[in-house]
């Protein structure tokens, strides 16, 4: 985790409630004092292990010298309130700090103390800090719970009536895990609120018809919310059938939810009403807000802990039966059902909105989430999670805001239910700018799809597409392959129908011998069954009720698309064909899609006498697409969670100090020299050929001669800030064999590069091996990837590399290594040298660890890394920092 806490951040307690987290210091010294001496006599002998007001005053005194070195202190507070501090300071030793927790009476069992921790811990970290100690009595319970339930390796010793613990800092997947289960209880409680609410008030509702705010307020009453609905109006006493307060402080009880449609400029005051008021969330639908007033919106929901959605928004709604909520300006109530909805963009909230309903799927909770200032996707998944409804996540997010935390959050998610999107943004316009070296060339060929896939999002190119792999999803079982049986009354609709299914990376398998003559049994005369299986235009209602149910129910295939088409030639019309796919009482172990070209909607769901439904589409290609995200999830779901790893033998400390040298001496970063780089390298073991810097002529032999192999020949490479490309600029000479030739190469490289050359890198001749790349580079949307594929002097040009969002997992190491079209090169293929896999993946592993340990870590190339049966080396290396102190993406804060 990165960034000691400088600014102050607002966080959620296990409860819901928005405390303030912040530094203490001189001007806390009496809030201090006045925390303990409201204590009660027992609860002060637990933290001082006496009731003697001297120990109170010099705790406060330590308070009062504020941010040191070796100490530091963190305050939560409520509406200005001190309701708990957290303190460290480093012992002797210098890496271990003892630690010691007060909460106010009155806040205990809230999470205080373990959120206090949480971010005391970040900003020990950084301070080189890797373990806190602490005393407490055995008797005081609360607080070795504390301890024990951080998610960090605690040992107790006990030492007659009191308990020395130390809790180590070091992080990893369990105290990740912790964090998550944590900030979910606490998210979803605050979420409440929002999506449950006792009561609702509409602020800015007009008094004729046409305003948002009108409408809103017709909709939460047509909508038959479960709650009182009230409205205020500084003039009219009531608005659409509603009762009308000239204010929210005149309500007759308090709304927990405000929605506020008012002009931007009022919109920073009306919160503050709110807040004063007593409201606990907003949902702003009021648009044009500049930065002052929007500055001023989230500070007064911070300041008395209201959630807000918004603003440009489109509303939220809850079908629940209990809460029937419609606060949405939309000229038709949302259908009830089992998805959850959660978008940026109004017009597509209502595309998505009318096509679940029409479907008949519906929704169970549905947030246009508009400019994002709070509630965020993520938000909403671990809503969904937990709401006990919702079965299935539709997102369409232009922005992440914490990418990693969200990657984390839909991993999980996406294990219970399908979690889908647009892949909107997918142009390469839109990262325009990068650097220009090998990752951030990479980069560009990697799709935004690949990062969703490796979260488990099913990712679409359009609203259609998603709706209609919604439908698949929602009616039918997942397929167990890709293995494709396309049915059909005509033959040309059913090679339609197979290239569909081709093109989108799908199976149409021919089917075994004996397979085929069942069907044909089946069948009418003339049938062919080989797949496409043509069922002819004389095939019957029981005919091709038994055909699909046949192919369903085998093991040859995996899936079944039945293409219907009206014929004249059928004794049978095409409704008594459709029928034939519905009249099954139980649910096909397999999906069964059907596609009827005459049909009019796009896509239907048609109900079967069971309780399932068939999705139906007027196009082969809809049909076969939204059959191929249901096998990518189905591939997805079979690969077991896997851990990211953990890395002991890294030097975190050690890799931060020469960070922050670095900046010291070039504020504006840059691509680091390569004693450098190399030291940085060494800090996270990633393996590189022995090498030497040399100033001039005569310390470049010497170094040839030192580095030289059993062959005597060595590599020179020219050095100057910025050089990227050194084939590119015949900057380096190979195969150098004594010492006329170092020379005669060193005056070569002067002669042409003059004063900008600043020194070169001697090596010795690197054995043979498959040239390979990987790199970081940090993504504005996704943050820090990984890069991997082929590498040498047309790594460009062939753009042969894949990438995966940091910190990898082990599966995600896997997936780089056999994405690219190289990767049967690491295998041995045509002769090739087979490359150790395990060493590539350590590469990889740590590469992660040190973009998500160093935040100012910009790009980073390997190039080439030597593969071989003799391990990996890597050859060549540039990293560029940036001056950037990155929040820790896990730590639990509201934006």
């Amino acid at each position: 985790m990165t960034g000691i806490q400088e600014a102050p951040a607002h966080a959620l307690l296990s409860d819901g409630t928005t405390v303030r987290i912040r530094q203490a210091g001189p001007a806390d010294r009496e809030d201090v004092l006045r925390l303990y001496e409201e204590m009660s006599p027992e609860n002060l002998r637990l933290r001082f292990f006496s009731v003697s007001p001297a120990a109170a005053r010099k705790a406060a005194d330590r308070v009062a010298e504020g941010v040191r070195p070796a100490y530091r202190a963190l305050a939560a507070e409520y509406e200005g309130r001190l309701v708990g501090l957290a303190e460290y300071e480093v012992l002797p030793a210098g890496s271990t700090a003892e630690v010691a927790l007060a909460v106010a009476d009155g806040w205990h069992h809230r999470g205080v103390a373990t959120l206090l921790l949480e971010h005391l811990a970040d900003a020990a970290r950084t301070a080189g800090v890797t373990a806190f100690t602490a005393d407490a009595l055995s008797e005081n319970h609360e607080v070795l719970k504390v301890f024990h339930d951080l998610g960090l390796l605690v040992t107790r010793r006990f030492d007659g009536p009191e308990v020395h613990c130390t809790v180590e800092l070091a992080e990893g997947n369990t105290y990740l895990d912790a964090v998550d289960a944590r900030g979910r209880v606490a998210d979803v409680v605050s979420m409440q609120p929002l999506l449950r609410p006792r009561a609702a008030v509409v602020i800015g509702a007009g008094r004729r018809p046409g305003s948002v705010g009108r409408a809103i307020l017709r909709n939460l009453r047509t909508g038959h919310y479960a709650g009182p609905v009230f409205a205020v109006h500084p003039d009219a006493g009531a608005i659409a059938g509603v009762h009308a307060y000239r204010s929210v402080a005149d309500l007759p009880q308090v709304a927990d939810l405000a929605v506020i449609a008012v002009p931007a400029a009022a919109v920073p005051e009306v919160a503050e009403e709110c807040g004063k008021a007593g409201v606990r969330a907003l949902l702003v639908v009021s648009a044009g807000l500049d930065r002052h007033q929007s500055g001023a919106l989230i500070q007064a929901c911070r300041r008395h802990g209201m959630r807000l959605v918004g603003p440009n928004c489109l509303g939220l709604a809850n079908t629940e039966a209990d809460v029937r909520l419609d606060a949405i300006f939309a000229a038709h109530h949302p259908g009830p059902g089992t998805a959850g909805v959660a978008v940026q963009s109004g017009g597509v909230g209502i595309a998505l909105l009318e096509g679940l309903s029409r479907l008949g799927i519906g929704v169970s909770s549905f947030v246009s989430l508009g400019d994002k200032y709070d509630v965020s996707g993520n938000d909403m998944l671990q809503w969904w999670e937990s709401d006990g409804r919702t079965d299935m996540a539709l997102l369409h997010l232009e922005s992440f805001g914490n990418p990693r935390a969200f990657s984390r959050t839909a991993r999980r998610v996406a294990r219970s239910m399908p979690v889908l999107t647009v892949d909107a943004g997918r142009s390469e316009a839109g990262r325009r700018g990068a650097a220009s070296h090998t990752a951030a060339a990479a980069t560009p060929t990697m799709t935004r799809q690949v990062l969703f896939a490796q979260a488990g999002i099913t990712a679409t190119r359009t609203i259609g597409e998603l709706v209609d792999t919604a439908a698949l999803l929602h009616a039918q079982p997942l397929p167990t392959g890709t293995r494709v049986a396309v049915v059909s009354n005509a033959a040309g609709a059913g090679v339609l129908a197979a290239d569909a299914c081709s093109e989108a990376g799908l199976d149409v398998p021919t089917l075994a011998a004996d397979l085929v003559d069942e069907l044909l049994d089946l069948l009418p005369d003339g049938a062919t069954a080989t797949n496409p299986v043509d069922v002819t235009a004389a095939v019957g209602e029981e005919q091709l009720h038994a055909c699909v149910g046949l192919l369903a129910r085998h093991g040859a295939v995996d899936a079944v698309l039945v293409t219907l088409v009206p014929t004249a030639l059928a004794e049978t019309t095409s409704e008594d064909l459709v029928h034939a796919l519905t009249q099954s009482p139980e649910r096909l172990p397999r999906p069964v899609l059907a596609v009827r070209p005459t049909q009019a909607a796009r896509r239907e769901l048609l109900p079967t006498v069971g309780a399932a439904t068939i999705p139906a589409y007027s196009d082969a290609e809809d049909a076969a697409r939204a059959l191929a995200h249901a096998t990518a999830r189905t591939k997805w779901l079979s690969r077991l969670p896997s851990p990211v790893p953990e890395m002991p033998d890294v030097e975190t400390a050690r890799a931060r100090e020469i960070v922050a040298a670095c900046l010291d001496d070039a504020p504006e970063g840059g691509w680091l020299d390569p004693q450098t780089t190399a030291a940085l390298l060494t800090c996270y073991s990633i393996p590189q050929i022995p090498w030497a810097w040399a100033r001039d002529e005569d310390e470049a032999v010497v170094a040839a001669g030192r580095l030289a192999g059993p062959d005597g020949r060595v590599v020179m490479k020219a050095y100057w800030p910025g050089l990227l490309h050194k084939s590119e600029q015949r900057a380096l000479h190979l195969d150098l064999q004594n010492p006329s030739q170092v020379r005669a190469a060193h005056r070569d490289l002067v002669s042409r590069f003059g004063d900008r050359l600043t020194g070169v890198v001697v090596q010795p001749l690197a054995e043979r091996g498959t040239e390979l790349f990987a790199g970081i580079v940090r993504d504005e949307v996704f943050g820090p990837l990984v890069v991997f594929g082929l590498g040498g002097t047309a790594t460009e040009l062939l753009a042969d590399h894949a990438a995966r969002l940091a910190p990898l997992t082990e599966l995600d190491a896997h997936d780089l290594l056999t994405s690219p079209r190289c990767s049967p090169l690491l295998f041995g293929y045509a002769g090739s040298p087979a490359a150790d896999l395990g060493d590539l993946e350590q590469l990889l592993h740590r590469l992660s660890r040190m973009t998500t340990d160093l935040p100012q870590l910009a790009d980073a190339d390997l190039n080439p890394v030597l593969a071989g049966p003799h391990g990996i080396t890597t050859l060549d290396a540039r990293i560029r920092l940036v001056p950037r102190q990155e929040h820790d993406p896990y730590l639990r804060r509201l934006r």
